[in-house]
């Protein structure tokens, strides 16, 4: 039924979740996984605002080095627990300003066949305000989306 499966985690508790779930549905599937993290650009105006060339230029170089690190450990630990279950995995670190875009877009480009991540399942006006990087994948994905609560 479903070949490859794509998890998208942020290393969120609530993400690790996901990938564990995802994990034990490919075990069951016999299928395999790509574990993806986004990491998001540095965005001056929300990171730090300043008119100090340095202090901004070693914000961007701290935020790059950190962001690089904490993907690497969320993918550890992702890869880990497919190892743990004996299921085949790769893990993608992508870049972007639109997550729910690189999600899509790795779906794509790695053949998947569904694609299970978690959500807040949050209702109503916080749904709307908070802005659902999983609602913004199943309104783009053409590949089938499991959204665990």
């Amino acid at each position: 039924m479903y070949a490859k499966i794509l998890i998208p985690t942020d290393g969120s508790p609530l993400a690790e979740q996901a990938v564990g779930k995802g994990v034990e549905l490919a075990r069951a599937l016999g299928a395999s996984v790509t574990v993806v993290t986004v990491i998001e650009p540095f965005d001056v105006m929300r990171h730090f605002a300043t008119a100090d060339h340095e202090k901004l230029e070693q914000t961007y170089r701290t935020y790059e080095r950190e962001a690089e690190i904490h993907a690497a450990k969320v993918l550890e630990a992702a890869a880990a627990k497919a190892s743990a279950a004996g299921v085949a995995a790769t893990t993608l670190r992508v870049q972007s300003g639109y997550p729910h875009d690189a999600i899509v877009k790795a779906a794509e480009e790695n053949g998947v066949d569904l694609i299970v991540m978690s959500s807040h399942g949050r209702k109503g006006v916080a749904a709307l305000l908070v802005g659902s990087e999983t609602l913004k994948v199943l309104t783009h994905s053409k590949i089938p989306v499991l959204v665990l609560r």
